[in-house]
Protein backbone atom coordinates (compact mmCIF):
# COMPACT_ATOMS: atom_id res chain seq x y z
CA UNK A 1 0.00 0.00 0.00
CA UNK A 2 2.56 2.58 -1.15
CA UNK A 3 2.58 5.73 -3.24
CA UNK A 4 6.36 6.16 -3.57
CA UNK A 5 6.11 6.32 -7.36
CA UNK A 6 3.44 9.03 -7.15
CA UNK A 7 5.66 11.13 -4.90
CA UNK A 8 8.52 10.78 -7.37
CA UNK A 9 6.31 11.92 -10.23
CA UNK A 10 5.16 14.94 -8.25
CA UNK A 11 8.72 15.85 -7.34
CA UNK A 12 10.29 15.34 -10.78
CA UNK A 13 8.73 17.24 -13.72
CA UNK A 14 10.61 15.15 -16.31
CA UNK A 15 9.25 11.90 -14.90
CA UNK A 16 5.78 13.45 -14.74
CA UNK A 17 6.07 14.38 -18.42
CA UNK A 18 7.08 10.80 -19.29
CA UNK A 19 4.14 9.43 -17.33
CA UNK A 20 1.80 11.79 -19.17
CA UNK A 21 3.26 10.84 -22.56
CA UNK A 22 3.38 8.17 -23.77
CA UNK A 23 1.77 6.42 -20.77
CA UNK A 24 -1.26 8.72 -20.50
CA UNK A 25 -1.04 9.11 -16.71
CA UNK A 26 -1.19 12.91 -16.53
CA UNK A 27 -0.96 14.51 -13.09
CA UNK A 28 -1.88 17.91 -14.51
CA UNK A 29 -5.34 16.65 -15.46
CA UNK A 30 -6.18 15.96 -11.81
CA UNK A 31 -7.19 19.57 -11.28
CA UNK A 32 -9.99 19.20 -13.83
CA UNK A 33 -11.59 16.27 -12.00
CA UNK A 34 -13.73 13.68 -13.74
CA UNK A 35 -16.12 14.40 -16.60
CA UNK A 36 -19.05 14.15 -14.16
CA UNK A 37 -19.63 14.04 -10.42
CA UNK A 38 -19.15 10.52 -9.11
CA UNK A 39 -19.05 8.69 -5.80
CA UNK A 40 -18.48 5.16 -4.54
CA UNK A 41 -21.57 3.08 -3.85
CA UNK A 42 -20.00 2.21 -0.49
CA UNK A 43 -19.78 5.89 0.40
CA UNK A 44 -15.98 5.80 0.74
CA UNK A 45 -13.80 8.80 -0.18
CA UNK A 46 -12.23 9.36 -3.60
CA UNK A 47 -9.23 11.51 -4.51
CA UNK A 48 -8.41 12.39 -8.12
CA UNK A 49 -4.67 11.98 -8.77
CA UNK A 50 -4.40 11.96 -12.57
CA UNK A 51 -6.29 11.81 -15.83
CA UNK A 52 -5.77 10.83 -19.46
CA UNK A 53 -6.46 12.39 -22.83
CA UNK A 54 -9.67 10.39 -23.37
CA UNK A 55 -11.45 11.89 -20.36
CA UNK A 56 -10.53 9.02 -18.07
CA UNK A 57 -9.64 9.63 -14.42
CA UNK A 58 -7.48 7.89 -11.83
CA UNK A 59 -8.82 7.97 -8.25
CA UNK A 60 -7.26 6.84 -4.98
CA UNK A 61 -9.67 5.17 -2.57
CA UNK A 62 -9.52 5.09 1.24
CA UNK A 63 -7.46 1.88 1.37
CA UNK A 64 -5.00 3.13 -1.27
CA UNK A 65 -6.52 1.23 -4.18
CA UNK A 66 -6.50 3.02 -7.53
CA UNK A 67 -9.80 3.15 -9.39
CA UNK A 68 -9.85 4.15 -13.06
CA UNK A 69 -13.03 5.56 -14.61
CA UNK A 70 -13.38 6.20 -18.32
CA UNK A 71 -15.60 8.85 -19.90
CA UNK A 72 -18.08 6.27 -21.23
CA UNK A 73 -19.40 4.94 -17.93
CA UNK A 74 -16.90 2.16 -17.21
CA UNK A 75 -14.64 1.73 -14.19
CA UNK A 76 -12.30 -0.77 -12.57
CA UNK A 77 -9.57 -1.13 -9.96
CA UNK A 78 -6.05 -1.06 -11.43
CA UNK A 79 -4.09 -1.86 -8.30
CA UNK A 80 -4.14 -2.05 -4.51
CA UNK A 81 -1.78 0.95 -4.42
CA UNK A 82 -0.63 3.76 -6.69
CA UNK A 83 2.70 1.97 -7.11
CA UNK A 84 0.97 -1.18 -8.34
CA UNK A 85 -1.27 0.77 -10.71
CA UNK A 86 1.70 2.66 -12.16
CA UNK A 87 3.62 -0.59 -12.47
CA UNK A 88 0.81 -1.88 -14.71
CA UNK A 89 0.23 1.35 -16.63
CA UNK A 90 3.91 1.82 -17.48
CA UNK A 91 4.56 -1.87 -18.10
CA UNK A 92 1.49 -2.24 -20.32
CA UNK A 93 1.08 1.11 -22.09
CA UNK A 94 -1.72 -0.47 -24.12
CA UNK A 95 -3.48 -1.84 -21.02
CA UNK A 96 -6.90 -0.69 -22.30
CA UNK A 97 -6.61 -3.32 -25.03
CA UNK A 98 -5.75 -6.01 -22.48
CA UNK A 99 -8.92 -5.70 -20.37
CA UNK A 100 -10.40 -8.83 -21.87
CA UNK A 101 -7.32 -10.97 -21.18
CA UNK A 102 -6.86 -13.29 -18.22
CA UNK A 103 -4.10 -15.67 -17.12
CA UNK A 104 -6.29 -18.54 -18.36
CA UNK A 105 -5.80 -17.33 -21.93
CA UNK A 106 -2.25 -18.67 -21.87
CA UNK A 107 1.11 -17.13 -22.63
CA UNK A 108 0.88 -17.36 -26.41
CA UNK A 109 -2.40 -15.43 -26.71
CA UNK A 110 -1.37 -12.82 -24.13
CA UNK A 111 1.99 -12.13 -25.77
CA UNK A 112 0.43 -11.93 -29.21
CA UNK A 113 -2.23 -9.44 -28.06
CA UNK A 114 0.27 -7.23 -26.23
CA UNK A 115 2.72 -7.33 -29.14
CA UNK A 116 0.03 -6.30 -31.63
CA UNK A 117 -1.15 -3.42 -29.41
CA UNK A 118 2.34 -2.08 -28.78
CA UNK A 119 3.34 -2.36 -32.43
CA UNK A 120 0.39 -0.17 -33.35
CA UNK A 121 1.52 2.37 -30.74
CA UNK A 122 5.06 2.42 -32.13
CA UNK A 123 3.70 3.58 -35.47
CA UNK A 124 2.92 6.93 -33.83
CA UNK A 125 5.48 7.34 -31.03
CA UNK A 126 8.18 5.56 -29.09
CA UNK A 127 7.44 3.53 -25.99
CA UNK A 128 10.44 1.25 -25.40
CA UNK A 129 13.16 3.69 -24.31
CA UNK A 130 10.58 5.75 -22.44
CA UNK A 131 9.30 2.68 -20.63
CA UNK A 132 12.80 1.58 -19.63
CA UNK A 133 13.71 5.06 -18.34
CA UNK A 134 10.51 5.67 -16.39
CA UNK A 135 10.29 2.22 -14.83
CA UNK A 136 13.92 2.35 -13.74
CA UNK A 137 13.42 5.79 -12.17
CA UNK A 138 10.32 4.61 -10.33
CA UNK A 139 12.05 1.46 -9.11
CA UNK A 140 9.84 -1.05 -10.88
CA UNK A 141 11.34 -4.47 -11.67
CA UNK A 142 11.41 -6.12 -15.06
CA UNK A 143 8.12 -7.93 -15.62
CA UNK A 144 6.87 -10.00 -18.51
CA UNK A 145 3.66 -9.06 -20.28
CA UNK A 146 2.12 -12.26 -18.94
CA UNK A 147 2.86 -11.24 -15.34
CA UNK A 148 1.52 -7.73 -15.89
CA UNK A 149 -1.69 -9.02 -17.47
CA UNK A 150 -2.11 -11.30 -14.46
CA UNK A 151 -1.68 -8.32 -12.12
CA UNK A 152 -4.19 -6.29 -14.14
CA UNK A 153 -6.75 -9.09 -14.19
CA UNK A 154 -6.39 -9.66 -10.44
CA UNK A 155 -6.81 -5.95 -9.69
CA UNK A 156 -9.87 -5.56 -11.91
CA UNK A 157 -11.47 -8.60 -10.26
CA UNK A 158 -11.49 -6.68 -6.96
CA UNK A 159 -13.76 -3.90 -8.24
CA UNK A 160 -17.02 -5.39 -7.03
CA UNK A 161 -18.44 -4.93 -4.51
CA UNK A 162 -16.32 -2.37 -2.64
CA UNK A 163 -15.24 -0.08 -5.48
CA UNK A 164 -18.35 0.31 -7.62
CA UNK A 165 -18.58 3.85 -8.97
CA UNK A 166 -21.87 5.74 -9.26
CA UNK A 167 -22.97 8.79 -11.18
CA UNK A 168 -23.53 11.13 -8.22
CA UNK A 169 -26.59 12.81 -9.71
CA UNK A 170 -28.48 9.87 -11.18
CA UNK A 171 -27.21 7.13 -8.85
CA UNK A 172 -26.61 4.59 -11.61
CA UNK A 173 -23.53 2.37 -11.48
CA UNK A 174 -20.58 2.39 -13.87
CA UNK A 175 -20.07 -0.82 -15.79
CA UNK A 176 -17.09 -3.05 -15.05
CA UNK A 177 -14.26 -2.56 -17.51
CA UNK A 178 -12.66 -5.85 -16.54
CA UNK A 179 -13.87 -9.42 -16.06
CA UNK A 180 -17.51 -9.83 -15.03
CA UNK A 181 -18.13 -10.39 -11.34
CA UNK A 182 -19.17 -13.91 -10.34
CA UNK A 183 -22.90 -14.53 -10.13
CA UNK A 184 -24.24 -13.20 -6.82
CA UNK A 185 -25.22 -16.63 -5.60
CA UNK A 186 -21.65 -17.92 -5.78
CA UNK A 187 -20.21 -15.93 -2.84
CA UNK A 188 -23.54 -15.90 -1.00
CA UNK A 189 -23.94 -19.67 -1.09
CA UNK A 190 -20.30 -20.50 -0.30
CA UNK A 191 -20.79 -20.82 3.47
CA UNK A 192 -23.91 -22.93 2.97
CA UNK A 193 -22.03 -25.34 0.76
CA UNK A 194 -19.33 -25.72 3.39
CA UNK A 195 -21.93 -26.41 6.06
CA UNK A 196 -23.75 -28.91 3.86
CA UNK A 197 -20.48 -30.80 3.45
CA UNK A 198 -20.06 -30.88 7.24
CA UNK A 199 -23.61 -32.16 7.69
CA UNK A 200 -23.08 -34.88 5.10
CA UNK A 201 -19.86 -35.91 6.82
CA UNK A 202 -21.93 -36.72 9.91
CA UNK A 203 -20.32 -34.16 12.21
CA UNK A 204 -22.93 -34.12 15.00
CA UNK A 205 -21.55 -30.94 16.53
CA UNK A 206 -22.03 -29.25 13.17
CA UNK A 207 -25.55 -30.68 12.97
CA UNK A 208 -26.55 -28.82 16.11
CA UNK A 209 -24.61 -25.65 15.39
CA UNK A 210 -26.00 -25.29 11.88
CA UNK A 211 -29.55 -26.18 12.89
CA UNK A 212 -29.56 -23.72 15.80
CA UNK A 213 -28.26 -20.80 13.72
CA UNK A 214 -31.08 -19.38 11.53
CA UNK A 215 -28.74 -17.99 8.89
CA UNK A 216 -26.53 -21.05 8.62
CA UNK A 217 -29.62 -23.24 8.53
CA UNK A 218 -31.16 -21.25 5.67
CA UNK A 219 -27.90 -21.33 3.72
CA UNK A 220 -27.46 -25.07 4.21
CA UNK A 221 -30.99 -25.68 2.95
CA UNK A 222 -30.32 -23.50 -0.11
CA UNK A 223 -27.13 -25.45 -0.76
CA UNK A 224 -29.13 -28.69 -0.55
CA UNK A 225 -31.66 -27.26 -3.02
CA UNK A 226 -29.02 -26.98 -5.73
CA UNK A 227 -26.95 -30.03 -4.77
CA UNK A 228 -29.42 -32.82 -4.12
CA UNK A 229 -28.25 -36.16 -2.80
CA UNK A 230 -30.15 -39.33 -1.95
CA UNK A 231 -28.49 -39.62 1.44
CA UNK A 232 -29.72 -36.26 2.74
CA UNK A 233 -33.05 -37.40 4.18
CA UNK A 234 -32.03 -37.41 7.84
CA UNK A 235 -30.24 -34.07 7.78
CA UNK A 236 -33.15 -32.49 5.88
CA UNK A 237 -35.62 -33.70 8.52
CA UNK A 238 -33.34 -32.25 11.18
CA UNK A 239 -33.16 -28.85 9.48
CA UNK A 240 -36.90 -28.87 8.77
CA UNK A 241 -37.76 -29.37 12.45
CA UNK A 242 -35.56 -26.45 13.45
CA UNK A 243 -36.76 -24.15 10.64
CA UNK A 244 -40.27 -24.20 12.14
CA UNK A 245 -38.91 -21.76 14.75
CA UNK A 246 -38.84 -19.11 12.04
CA UNK A 247 -42.50 -19.72 11.17
CA UNK A 248 -43.35 -19.76 7.46
CA UNK A 249 -40.24 -19.00 5.42
CA UNK A 250 -39.22 -19.84 1.90
CA UNK A 251 -36.63 -22.17 3.39
CA UNK A 252 -39.27 -23.98 5.45
CA UNK A 253 -41.20 -24.68 2.27
CA UNK A 254 -37.94 -25.73 0.62
CA UNK A 255 -37.12 -28.17 3.43
CA UNK A 256 -40.63 -29.66 3.31
CA UNK A 257 -40.38 -30.10 -0.47
CA UNK A 258 -36.95 -31.72 -0.31
CA UNK A 259 -38.24 -34.17 2.31
CA UNK A 260 -41.44 -34.83 0.35
CA UNK A 261 -39.63 -35.50 -2.91
CA UNK A 262 -38.28 -38.73 -1.40
CA UNK A 263 -41.82 -40.11 -1.38
CA UNK A 264 -41.35 -41.64 2.06
CA UNK A 265 -44.83 -41.84 3.60
CA UNK A 266 -43.17 -42.17 7.00
CA UNK A 267 -42.39 -38.44 6.70
CA UNK A 268 -46.05 -37.43 6.45
CA UNK A 269 -46.58 -37.18 10.26
CA UNK A 270 -43.58 -34.83 10.48
CA UNK A 271 -44.78 -32.76 7.53
CA UNK A 272 -48.25 -32.41 9.04
CA UNK A 273 -46.76 -31.47 12.40
CA UNK A 274 -44.73 -28.75 10.66
CA UNK A 275 -47.77 -27.53 8.72
CA UNK A 276 -49.71 -27.06 11.94
CA UNK A 277 -47.02 -24.84 13.48
CA UNK A 278 -49.13 -21.72 12.92
CA UNK A 279 -51.68 -20.24 10.54
CA UNK A 280 -49.10 -18.82 8.11
CA UNK A 281 -47.34 -22.18 7.82
CA UNK A 282 -50.64 -23.99 7.26
CA UNK A 283 -51.36 -21.62 4.37
CA UNK A 284 -47.82 -21.81 2.99
CA UNK A 285 -47.86 -25.59 2.90
CA UNK A 286 -51.40 -25.90 1.60
CA UNK A 287 -52.46 -28.87 -0.48
CA UNK A 288 -50.31 -31.32 1.49
CA UNK A 289 -51.55 -34.92 1.13
CA UNK A 290 -53.44 -36.44 4.04
CA UNK A 291 -51.48 -38.56 6.58
CA UNK A 292 -52.70 -41.79 4.95
CA UNK A 293 -51.66 -40.73 1.41
CA UNK A 294 -49.44 -42.87 -0.75
CA UNK A 295 -45.85 -42.29 -1.85
CA UNK A 296 -46.82 -41.13 -5.35
CA UNK A 297 -49.25 -38.52 -4.00
CA UNK A 298 -46.63 -37.18 -1.58
CA UNK A 299 -43.99 -37.08 -4.26
CA UNK A 300 -46.35 -35.32 -6.71
CA UNK A 301 -47.26 -32.63 -4.15
CA UNK A 302 -43.58 -31.91 -3.54
CA UNK A 303 -42.76 -32.00 -7.25
CA UNK A 304 -45.49 -29.50 -8.07
CA UNK A 305 -44.13 -27.04 -5.50
CA UNK A 306 -40.59 -27.68 -6.68
CA UNK A 307 -41.52 -26.95 -10.29
CA UNK A 308 -43.54 -23.82 -9.53
CA UNK A 309 -41.52 -22.21 -6.74
CA UNK A 310 -38.08 -23.79 -6.40
CA UNK A 311 -35.95 -25.67 -8.93
CA UNK A 312 -32.34 -26.76 -9.17
CA UNK A 313 -30.64 -23.80 -10.86
CA UNK A 314 -29.50 -20.96 -8.56
CA UNK A 315 -29.52 -18.60 -11.53
CA UNK A 316 -33.32 -18.97 -11.68
CA UNK A 317 -33.79 -17.60 -8.17
CA UNK A 318 -34.96 -13.98 -7.89
CA UNK A 319 -32.14 -11.60 -6.96
CA UNK A 320 -33.92 -10.87 -3.66
CA UNK A 321 -33.19 -14.42 -2.48
CA UNK A 322 -29.47 -13.79 -2.70
CA UNK A 323 -29.48 -10.17 -1.53
CA UNK A 324 -31.44 -11.17 1.59
CA UNK A 325 -28.98 -13.96 2.35
CA UNK A 326 -26.06 -11.64 1.60
CA UNK A 327 -27.39 -9.08 4.10
CA UNK A 328 -27.92 -11.80 6.70
CA UNK A 329 -24.24 -12.71 6.38
CA UNK A 330 -23.06 -9.10 6.67
CA UNK A 331 -22.22 -8.87 2.96
CA UNK A 332 -23.79 -5.41 2.82
CA UNK A 333 -21.87 -4.04 -0.17
CA UNK A 334 -22.46 -7.21 -2.17
CA UNK A 335 -26.20 -6.84 -1.59
CA UNK A 336 -26.15 -3.11 -2.31
CA UNK A 337 -24.34 -3.48 -5.64
CA UNK A 338 -26.62 -6.29 -6.80
CA UNK A 339 -29.69 -4.20 -5.97
CA UNK A 340 -28.26 -1.12 -7.71
CA UNK A 341 -27.53 -3.07 -10.87
CA UNK A 342 -31.02 -4.58 -10.70
CA UNK A 343 -32.51 -1.09 -10.44
CA UNK A 344 -30.26 0.17 -13.26
CA UNK A 345 -31.59 -2.60 -15.47
CA UNK A 346 -35.19 -1.55 -14.80
CA UNK A 347 -34.43 2.13 -15.37
CA UNK A 348 -32.75 1.36 -18.71
CA UNK A 349 -35.39 -1.10 -19.89
CA UNK A 350 -38.84 -1.03 -18.33
CA UNK A 351 -40.02 -3.93 -20.48
CA UNK A 352 -39.04 -6.21 -17.60
CA UNK A 353 -41.93 -4.73 -15.63
CA UNK A 354 -44.57 -5.80 -18.15
CA UNK A 355 -47.28 -8.04 -16.75
CA UNK A 356 -48.18 -11.13 -18.81
CA UNK A 357 -51.89 -10.49 -18.16
CA UNK A 358 -51.66 -6.76 -18.99
CA UNK A 359 -48.78 -6.16 -21.41
CA UNK A 360 -49.58 -2.47 -21.79
CA UNK A 361 -49.31 -1.66 -18.10
CA UNK A 362 -46.19 -1.98 -15.94
CA UNK A 363 -46.10 -4.16 -12.84
CA UNK A 364 -44.25 -1.80 -10.51
CA UNK A 365 -44.02 -4.16 -7.51
CA UNK A 366 -40.30 -4.92 -8.07
CA UNK A 367 -39.53 -1.22 -7.69
CA UNK A 368 -41.41 -1.04 -4.42
CA UNK A 369 -39.48 -4.06 -3.16
CA UNK A 370 -36.20 -2.47 -4.23
CA UNK A 371 -37.06 0.75 -2.39
CA UNK A 372 -37.72 -1.24 0.80
CA UNK A 373 -34.50 -3.23 0.39
CA UNK A 374 -32.44 -0.06 -0.03
CA UNK A 375 -34.11 1.52 2.97
CA UNK A 376 -33.22 -1.50 5.09
CA UNK A 377 -29.62 -1.03 3.97
CA UNK A 378 -29.80 2.62 5.00
CA UNK A 379 -29.23 3.76 1.40
CA UNK A 380 -31.77 6.56 1.09
CA UNK A 381 -30.36 7.77 -2.23
CA UNK A 382 -31.12 4.50 -4.01
CA UNK A 383 -34.36 3.99 -2.07
CA UNK A 384 -35.57 7.37 -3.34
CA UNK A 385 -34.49 6.54 -6.86
CA UNK A 386 -36.57 3.35 -6.83
CA UNK A 387 -39.53 4.90 -5.01
CA UNK A 388 -39.78 7.88 -7.38
CA UNK A 389 -40.03 5.61 -10.39
CA UNK A 390 -42.45 3.37 -8.48
CA UNK A 391 -44.67 6.37 -7.74
CA UNK A 392 -44.67 7.45 -11.39
CA UNK A 393 -46.02 4.07 -12.48
CA UNK A 394 -49.02 3.85 -10.14
CA UNK A 395 -52.44 3.84 -11.79
CA UNK A 396 -55.19 3.98 -9.16
CA UNK A 397 -55.63 6.98 -6.88
CA UNK A 398 -55.09 4.81 -3.80
CA UNK A 399 -51.80 3.50 -5.14
CA UNK A 400 -50.66 6.97 -6.23
CA UNK A 401 -51.31 8.34 -2.75
CA UNK A 402 -49.70 5.37 -0.99
CA UNK A 403 -46.59 5.58 -3.16
CA UNK A 404 -46.24 9.34 -2.65
CA UNK A 405 -46.75 8.93 1.07
CA UNK A 406 -43.76 6.59 1.22
CA UNK A 407 -41.82 8.94 -1.04
CA UNK A 408 -42.53 11.90 1.25
CA UNK A 409 -41.32 9.88 4.24
CA UNK A 410 -38.14 8.84 2.47
CA UNK A 411 -37.40 12.38 1.30
CA UNK A 412 -37.90 13.68 4.82
CA UNK A 413 -35.63 10.97 6.27
CA UNK A 414 -32.97 11.84 3.68
CA UNK A 415 -33.14 15.54 4.60
CA UNK A 416 -34.60 16.47 1.21
CA UNK A 417 -37.26 18.70 2.73
CA UNK A 418 -38.15 20.86 -0.32
CA UNK A 419 -38.72 17.69 -2.34
CA UNK A 420 -40.82 16.23 0.48
CA UNK A 421 -42.96 19.39 0.55
CA UNK A 422 -43.59 19.13 -3.19
CA UNK A 423 -44.41 15.41 -2.99
CA UNK A 424 -46.84 15.97 -0.12
CA UNK A 425 -48.58 18.65 -2.19
CA UNK A 426 -48.93 16.21 -5.08
CA UNK A 427 -50.37 13.68 -2.65
CA UNK A 428 -53.00 16.17 -1.48
CA UNK A 429 -53.88 16.98 -5.08
CA UNK A 430 -54.71 13.31 -5.65
CA UNK A 431 -56.84 13.27 -2.51
CA UNK A 432 -58.74 16.29 -3.83
CA UNK A 433 -59.25 14.95 -7.35
CA UNK A 434 -58.65 11.18 -7.28
CA UNK A 435 -60.14 10.37 -10.68
CA UNK A 436 -61.54 7.04 -9.46
CA UNK A 437 -63.37 5.69 -6.42
CA UNK A 438 -60.46 3.79 -4.83
CA UNK A 439 -60.04 6.53 -2.17
CA UNK A 440 -63.68 6.86 -1.20
CA UNK A 441 -63.06 5.59 2.35
CA UNK A 442 -59.54 6.94 2.98
CA UNK A 443 -60.70 9.13 5.90
CA UNK A 444 -61.74 6.12 7.97
CA UNK A 445 -58.83 3.74 7.46
CA UNK A 446 -55.14 3.61 8.36
CA UNK A 447 -54.10 5.30 5.12
CA UNK A 448 -55.73 8.53 6.28
CA UNK A 449 -54.05 8.28 9.66
CA UNK A 450 -50.65 7.67 8.06
CA UNK A 451 -51.09 10.64 5.72
CA UNK A 452 -51.86 12.95 8.63
CA UNK A 453 -48.97 11.62 10.70
CA UNK A 454 -46.47 12.16 7.88
CA UNK A 455 -47.67 15.73 7.38
CA UNK A 456 -47.15 16.49 11.06
CA UNK A 457 -43.70 14.90 11.03
CA UNK A 458 -42.72 16.87 7.96
CA UNK A 459 -43.99 20.08 9.56
CA UNK A 460 -41.83 19.34 12.60
CA UNK A 461 -38.80 18.63 10.43
CA UNK A 462 -39.28 21.94 8.61
CA UNK A 463 -39.48 23.77 11.92
CA UNK A 464 -36.31 22.08 13.14
CA UNK A 465 -34.59 23.06 9.90
CA UNK A 466 -35.34 26.74 10.47
CA UNK A 467 -38.08 27.00 7.82
CA UNK A 468 -40.98 28.43 9.85
CA UNK A 469 -43.17 29.59 6.94
CA UNK A 470 -43.00 26.21 5.23
CA UNK A 471 -43.59 24.51 8.58
CA UNK A 472 -46.74 26.55 9.27
CA UNK A 473 -48.07 25.77 5.81
CA UNK A 474 -47.55 22.02 6.36
CA UNK A 475 -49.09 22.25 9.82
CA UNK A 476 -52.20 23.84 8.31
CA UNK A 477 -52.38 21.10 5.69
CA UNK A 478 -51.96 18.45 8.39
CA UNK A 479 -54.73 20.00 10.50
CA UNK A 480 -57.01 20.02 7.46
CA UNK A 481 -56.35 16.32 6.83
CA UNK A 482 -56.89 15.53 10.51
CA UNK A 483 -60.23 17.34 10.34
CA UNK A 484 -61.39 14.97 7.60
CA UNK A 485 -60.53 11.77 9.47
CA UNK A 486 -63.12 9.65 11.24
CA UNK A 487 -63.03 9.47 15.00
CA UNK A 488 -61.04 6.24 15.23
CA UNK A 489 -58.52 7.26 12.58
CA UNK A 490 -58.04 10.70 14.14
CA UNK A 491 -57.66 9.37 17.67
CA UNK A 492 -54.16 8.00 17.09
CA UNK A 493 -52.94 11.24 15.48
CA UNK A 494 -54.01 13.86 18.02
CA UNK A 495 -51.05 13.44 20.34
CA UNK A 496 -48.58 13.92 17.47
CA UNK A 497 -50.62 16.93 16.29
CA UNK A 498 -50.39 18.54 19.71
CA UNK A 499 -46.65 17.86 19.96
CA UNK A 500 -46.06 19.40 16.53
CA UNK A 501 -48.15 22.48 17.35
CA UNK A 502 -46.20 22.94 20.59
CA UNK A 503 -42.93 22.65 18.72
CA UNK A 504 -44.14 25.27 16.24
CA UNK A 505 -44.95 27.67 19.06
CA UNK A 506 -41.43 27.22 20.45
CA UNK A 507 -39.90 28.04 17.08
CA UNK A 508 -42.16 31.06 16.58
Amino acid sequence: MTDRALRLLRQNPHLAELAAFPFNFDLARAEHGHVEEVRLASGGPLEVIAGDDTGGTYFVCADGSVLYADSEGGAGVLGSSVDMALDIVTGLPGWHDCLGLSPQDGEEKILACVAETEEEMREYHGIDDERAELRAALGFPERSAVELVGMLHSALSRTEPDFVLLNAEEGCAYELIGPPAPALWVPVLAAGRRDLALLRAGDRTAWEEVAEDPVRRRLALRAAQFDRADGDSELLRHLLRHETRSSMTDELRLAAVLVGLRGNTGDLPLLHEVRETDFDTACGLGGMPEPDAGADELRQWAQDLDDSMLGTDPADEPVSTWTDLARDQGMTELARVALIRDLDGIVMDRSGLRRPDAPRGPAAAPLGALARDFEELGDHTQALRAQRLYAELQETAWDRVSARLDLTRLERAAGQLPQAVRTSATLRDVLATPGDDSLRHWQGVNLGRFIAEEHYRLAGALADAGLPEEARALLAAADAILGELSGNAAKGVRELAEETAARMREVS
